[in-house]
């Protein structure tokens, strides 16, 4: 399922709670966005239409919820960025960050730590 950058906003908003009416998710992006009310309620209607959310009635609103799991959305987020970019593996990612002084030393530390952990077998 493709989600655009600006549908993936809206989905962060309906992970942390939900369900949300139209204007709870405008006002959760509303700090970030500087979005109306209607894109909004465009947004979710496109979400609604790939299956991504859910909407149930409730009176004369609607409450949204997600239906994509956001592991499984960072999943394929993940695996589609390193197959268009890296060719699949991580290390030419890994390369390209440190290259590029993007790596901070607690990044250092913590892939030093994923790679401790997979050489113990764990």
């Amino acid at each position: 399922m493709q989600i655009s950058e600006a549908e993936s906003v809206v989905m962060q908003a309906l992970w942390q709670s939900s369900p949300l009416t139209a204007e709870d998710v405008f006002a959760a992006v509303a700090e970030d966005q500087d979005w109306q009310v209607p894109t909004v309620k465009t947004l979710l209607n496109r979400l609604l239409k790939k299956g991504a959310i859910t909407a149930r009635r409730d009176g004369r609103r609607f409450l949204y919820s997600p239906v994509l799991d956001r592991e499984t959305w960072l999943d394929q987020q993940s695996e589609s960025l390193l197959d268009r970019l890296f060719g699949g593996r991580v290390g030419p990612m890994v390369a390209h960050f440190s290259e590029r002084g993007r790596l901070t030393e607690k990044d250092v530390v913590e892939l030093r730590q994923i790679l401790e952990k997979l050489d113990d077998g764990n």
